[in-house]
């Protein structure tokens, strides 16, 4: 009987200009806590904290790109952050720091955009989005930038306008005999600043993780009101989950009001003292600290706290409807983000981390006899996919309580990747499953994990 194939090889991503990212090494790609890893369709994105190593794993000769973000050296900043923004012609690769700045390279190396979100570390940067169907009335897509405490919002059409406009600008330079080279400063003024939403979510903590989930009805006394609100889930130490409901509105809360005053005057106080240490008077022309942005509100809507359990990570389903949270004792809670309720619980998965993708789990489908039938979005079915480290195994999970569809053994130093969100992306004839990859770092081979059950 021949062995069950879970898995179909796709390329691989082994190449010399890994060696500066410690690929060599046995573990190299699960046991340094500063790599980072961002997939897209067809080519990869890793980072340590001042290297961006761009790659393709489809061809053997595909183009192979090596970024040196300018970081500052004043306040030992480095990358902490990375992923695709896809649009339907324009790929850019963004990096997030631990000043709290985000960088927007081309796939030229080029920088095309750099700005401060909050003076803190960005510790996820999070692409998702919802196309207006029969299940969502409205579209919404956007970037969702995460920090201790702290939630950033940009809206994907502002960023799209912002990309369009550098491109548009970079191809008229090509004909110009004299381009104008511009320093690191010059990037976001030239075109001005993303506009975004800010809030503080650190009513329980400081969180690990969070996401934004959607769209969430206002409050009763607010019915008639035309502001959007958004709903917020975090996971962290002092609460393991948390849920907001984030406005619009731009009136400054408590901590919002504090901040804004006490962070300038703080900086201010820094910069003094530091001119009368160095006593220098000749000091090159810089530009002036950035004004953080002010808070909008954020209403707690509940939260569960579990000593001494502690919320590690989160992920999302396509919808924003379940979040699948890995927590300190090895447990994964399945939450369902509308009820605010766990609907499902696992245990003995220390390390593990999850990805929703989707499964012909249906068996008339999967066993159609025809060549020429193409599954619907209907055909397929919401499953997690789970990586437990430890036991050296993947599992498949239906959502949200069907049973678990397929186990295997995984080698040691693998890592469960996802391509990124794919901004704009025209309905197409045919229907693109949610997929879930399989990078091997040692062996250097990237596989995805079959969506039949045959």
């Amino acid at each position: 009987m021949s062995k069950r194939a879970h898995t179909t090889e796709l390329g691989s991503i082994a190449c010399e200009e890994l060696g500066e990212l410690g690929a060599g090494k046995e573990g190299w790609l699960v046991d340094n806590p500063s790599l980072l890893c961002a997939l897209d369709t067809h080519s990869l994105a890793l980072a340590n904290r001042s290297v961006i190593v761009v790659l393709g794993w489809a061809e053997p000769d595909s183009t192979r790109l090596k970024i040196r973000p300018e970081l500052s050296p004043i306040s030992a900043e480095f990358v902490t952050a990375i992923e695709w923004l896809v649009f339907d012609e324009i790929r850019v690769v963004v990096a997030g720091t631990s000043s709290g700045s985000l960088l927007f390279f081309s796939l030229a190396g080029d920088l095309i955009h750099k700005q401060m979100v909050y003076p803190a570390r960005i510790i996820r940067l999070r692409v998702r989005g919802t196309k207006r169907d029969l299940s969502h009335e409205t579209s919404s897509e956007e970037v969702c930038v995460v920090m201790p405490g702290i939630v950033a919002r940009f809206d994907g059409s502002d960023i799209q306008n912002k990309l369009h406009q550098w491109f548009q600008e970079t191809q008229s330079q090509f004909w110009d005999p004299n381009p104008r080279k511009r320093s690191s400063d010059d990037f976001g003024r030239s075109y001005g600043k993303l506009p975004y939403q800010l809030w503080s979510v650190s009513k329980y903590g400081t969180c690990a993780d969070a996401a934004i989930t959607g769209i969430m009805p206002p409050p009763l006394m607010e019915i008639q009101s035309n502001e959007h609100y958004y709903c917020g889930i975090t996971v962290g130490e002092d609460a393991v989950i948390s849920a907001f409901r984030l406005s619009e509105d731009k009136n400054r809360s408590l901590v919002g009001a504090i901040l804004s005053k006490v962070v300038p005057a703080t900086f201010s106080t820094i910069a003094s003292l530091s001119k009368m240490i160095w006593r220098s008077d000749q000091t090159s022309p810089r530009k002036s600290d950035e004004k953080p942005q002010p808070f909008a509100r954020a209403s707690p809507l509940t939260c569960l706290k579990d000593f001494p359990r502690k919320g590690e990570k989160l992920t999302l389903s396509p919808s924003g409807t379940l979040a699948a949270i890995t927590d300190s004792l090895g447990r994964i809670l399945l939450l369902d983000t509308q009820a605010l309720v766990i609907v499902r619980l696992w245990k003995g998965y220390r390390d593990a981390s999850c990805l929703f993708m989707e499964m012909l789990a249906k068996k008339d489908t999967a066993a159609s006899g025809s060549s020429y039938y193409e599954p619907t979005k209907s055909d397929y079915c919401l499953c997690l996919a789970i990586h437990a480290p430890r036991k050296g195994i993947v599992e498949i999970w239906q959502m949200r309580t069907g049973p678990r569809l397929r186990s295997f053994q995984c080698a040691k130093g693998s890592k469960l990747l996802q391509p990124t969100y794919r901004f704009g992306s025209s309905i197409a004839s045919t229907y693109v499953p949610l997929e879930v990859f399989l990078l091997n770092g040692d062996s250097g081979q990237i596989s995805v994990l079959n969506r039949t059950l045959n």
